[in-house]
């Protein structure tokens, strides 16, 4: 069956609700989003549709914003179950995500049998309710279309999506829905059995429960232990105690004892039995942000100066939050690579070390007795760790990454075995649970004893799969790859893929091999973040030294770069996630063209430390200003929101809102939803520029800029600024540089210039604030995180 989503209907519009119907809006969906009508509501539709409509504007109006571009809203049509149940006839998949009452919910599913129109897809949200339990009753062609969906809040940003059918599911809606949920939506699928808690949810709340009991046996503190369990972990900053306060202990404790009272056979039960201080926190409503406190409080100090107070977890006071130093993490502070610090932190002689040996022994432990519990295939419990925890390493990859076999036998010593298919995976000659074998991460399967390719990954290019066998070149900072099909790949690995030097020789080195050998380039990584933009601390170095040359000279280097990508011989395409920053943003702006993650925050940040975009950016927005091919009135708004935009420093918050900024444009970039795909179509649209005929572009010598006519408008806006106290003397000295730019100097007239007329004043400006004490102030602000340090 061809089966095409056009329009989904959303049956509940609370947190959960209202945010997956933003997502579905966000890729373009149109959506109908019900909810009950409120009691003793006016006969108008107003009134009837009140608290759906005040669920979606609070969404909408909540930060992070749920969706990508406001405008998208749009797409979301809002009713109630009463008066517009009949319109879920002419949607293509149906969501439930009412209230965790299986009683309510199969209420509205009888409702919903009334109106759904056959071989309409019929999905639950619920993060717990038995999946088989919600179709009693309901026809054959309902539960055969019938499945558990369960996204993780907040939709738009966690990557898990949970897909749990139930023996009556026809095969054909699963494998739908694993692909739909993957390409479209950008999620990590993960097929789950219908089990309590189904995978996340049961490993993660055991988790966060058996730490619990390991903070009363060993008398560690809140900051204790989100120090411990961050990013020093590979997971995320909010750590424990803070993510606990996000999601609401009353949620947890509800996860919790539902997995004790469903669950009796599992060996670690005693752990989901709720501890006293737990307990005294629910009954005191100190739930987390919900409630205003729960491990964490706002308070206000002296001045009216909010402060942020941590629990007590013996005293259950609040208290001014404690810096943290543990031996082992001190020792780990230079080591980038997660497998090799994970080894660290668990030989720590500290309590550090105790802590660490003790909550992983027991975490490897009940993984392992997990299967075949809630999965066959253990690929899967790491998979919807690292999607729905966002932990850089599941359970059985850290295991990898610790050793396998030492580990068992540490753990034997600590009195937590693992299950027994371990010893018998060993046995077999197994010594690990992945490996890579011919590009392609393979996972341990338990019945076979053999390694098998993790379904669905074969339209993935990932480059830790590749680089140890088709790596061409690399130095300190950057790698380049053979990707296959004449097309090769530049990653830098800098600190935060920074750039820099190394970076700056990666990329023509990498332009070199490929218009020798090669069809295309593509620049792309898996790092955290594509790139927080350029090595500041290299231009602050050669300011204070007042090494001019030299910084002259770096700048027209990365200048020269960014313009080679631009005008090489060969197709360069850009491929960036998450954050895209100052040099960043301008190398995206020279590609050919830019294949970019869904989930992109691109802007030209530089104004923020005293700076103009000098790597060709300030150079780039007044070419596509040109290019705009309008003149007078609108000609002069157009120049003052590209003023603004790199004024303001605005950063997108979506690869959407990147085409309203600016930095990409319609037509040409293109926007992945899968972040595991975005190598690969980043190179199939090498490979068509390349197809197509690629042809090097000539240099620009026909830009029409504006001259004085702009620069008056920015030098008044500025001065309007100053005078008011809006921007500081400094910022009104940059703004005045960044629009002699923009505007191509004062010139008379507008005149046409070429692109190296206006890199040489980019250059000149950036220059020029690089010798500014304010900059520099600026710079080592952010250098030394927040403290300026005086001669």
């Amino acid at each position: 069956m061809n089966r095409i989503i056009k329009k989904v209907a959303v049956l509940g519009s609370g947190v959960m609700g209202s945010r997956i119907a933003c997502h579905y809006a966000n890729i373009g969906i149109e959506v109908l989003l019900l909810d009950i009508v409120p009691k003793d509501a006016a006969a108008d539709k107003k009134s009837r549709n009140k608290i759906v409509n005040d669920a979606l504007d609070f969404a909408l109006k909540s930060n992070p914003s749920p969706i990508y571009r406001k405008s998208y809203a749009k797409r979301i049509t809002t009713g109630n179950f009463d008066d517009d149940m009949k319109d879920i006839a002419s949607c293509d998949w149906i969501i439930e995500v009412v209230i965790e009452r299986l009683d309510i919910k199969k209420q509205v599913f009888e409702n919903v049998e009334k109106f759904r129109k056959p071989g309409t897809l019929i999905t639950s949200n619920t993060s717990g309710i038995p999946i088989h339990m919600m179709t009693e009753g309901r026809s054959e062609d309902f539960q055969k279309h019938f499945c558990g969906t369960h996204f993780f809040n907040p939709p738009r940003y966690l990557r898990l999506l949970e897909i749990i059918p139930t023996p009556k599911t026809s095969p054909e809606v699963v494998d739908f829905l694993m692909h739909y949920g993957e390409l479209y939506l950008g999620k990590t699928t993960v097929l789950c059995k219908d089990t309590p808690a189904f995978i996340a949810n049961r490993i993660g709340v055991f988790g966060i429960m058996s730490l619990f009991h390991l903070v009363e046996k060993m008398g560690l503190t809140v900051e204790e232990v989100d120090k411990l369990t961050g990013p020093v972990l590979g997971r995320p900053k909010s750590a424990t105690f803070r993510t606990c306060d996000v999601v609401g202990l009353d949620t947890l404790v509800h996860v919790a004892n539902g997995v004790a009272a469903t669950c009796p056979k599992d060996e670690a039960i005693g752990q989901f039995k709720i501890p006293g201080f737990i307990a005294k926190m629910v009954e005191n409503k100190w739930l987390g942000s919900k409630t205003e406190q729960g491990f964490f409080k706002k308070v206000k100090g002296a001045g009216g100066k909010s402060d942020i107070h941590v629990l007590d977890l013996k005293t259950l006071e609040y208290k001014p939050s404690e810096k943290v130093k543990f031996a082992t993490l001190e020792a780990t502070k230079t080591i980038d690579n997660l497998r090799a610090r994970m080894k660290m932190l668990l030989a720590g002689k500290d309590k550090a070390g105790d802590f660490y040996r003790e909550s992983f022994y027991s975490l490897f432990s009940y993984v392992s007795n997990r299967i075949p519990e809630i999965t066959d295939e253990l690929f899967k419990i790491d998979s919807a760790m690292n999607a729905g925890f966002a932990w850089e390493l599941g359970p059985f990859e850290a295991w990898d990454a610790l050793g396998v076999a030492e580990t068992v036998k540490a753990m034997e010593a600590a009195g937590k075995k693992p299950a027994q298919w371990v010893y018998d995976m060993l046995a077999s000659g197994a010594a690990s649970f992945y490996k890579v074998e011919d590009g392609a991460k393979k996972y341990y399967d338990i019945p076979s004893k053999s390694y098998k390719t993790i379904p669905g990954t074969e339209s993935f290019i990932l480059l830790d799969n590749i680089r140890e066998k088709n790596t061409i070149w690399k130095n300190s900072g950057t790698t380049i790859t053979d990707i296959g099909d004449g097309i090769i790949n530049l990653e830098f690995h800098t600190k935060m893929n920074s750039i820099g030097g190394e970076v700056i020789e990666g990329i023509n080195k990498a332009i070199d091999l490929a218009e020798k050998s090669y069809r295309g380039l593509v620049i792309s990584n898996e790092g955290a973040n594509f790139s927080a933009g350029a090595n500041v601390g290299m231009i602050f170095m050669m300011a204070v030294e007042q090494e001019y040359d030299e910084l002259n000279m770096a700048i027209k280097a990365f200048q020269d770069s960014m313009m080679r990508i631009r005008y090489s011989s060969i197709p360069v395409v850009v491929a960036p996630h998450n954050l895209a920053l100052g040099g960043a943003c301008e190398m995206s702006l020279h590609a050919d063209r830019v294949v970019l993650h869904a989930e992109t925050y691109m802007g030209l940040v530089e104004f923020g430390v005293g700076l103009i975009p000098g790597g060709g950016g300030s150079k780039e927005f007044a070419v596509r200003l040109a290019d705009d091919l309008q003149e007078g009135d609108v000609e002069l708004n157009n120049f003052r929101d590209r003023f603004l935009t790199i004024g303001q420093a605005k950063v997108s918050t979506s690869a959407a809102e990147a085409f309203d900024l600016g930095y990409l444009r319609k037509g040409k970039d293109v926007i992945v939803m899968s972040r595991n795909r975005l190598l690969a179509e980043a190179k199939a649209n090498c490979i068509e520029l390349a197809d197509a005929g690629y042809t090097q572009p000539v240099k620009r010598k026909d830009i029409r800029v504006l001259g004085k006519q702009a620069l008056g408008l920015a030098y008044l806006g500025a001065n309007t600024m100053k005078s008011g106290n809006y921007i500081s003397e400094h910022d009104e000295k940059i703004s005045q540089k960044l629009a002699y730019v923009l505007a191509g100097g004062d010139l008379s007239s507008p005149t046409v210039v070429s692109e190296q007329y206006l890199l040489d004043l980019e250059r000149e400006a950036f220059l020029s604030l690089c010798t500014e004490k304010k900059t520099l102030e600026r710079i080592q602000s952010i250098i030394t995180g927040g403290k300026i340090l005086r001669n």
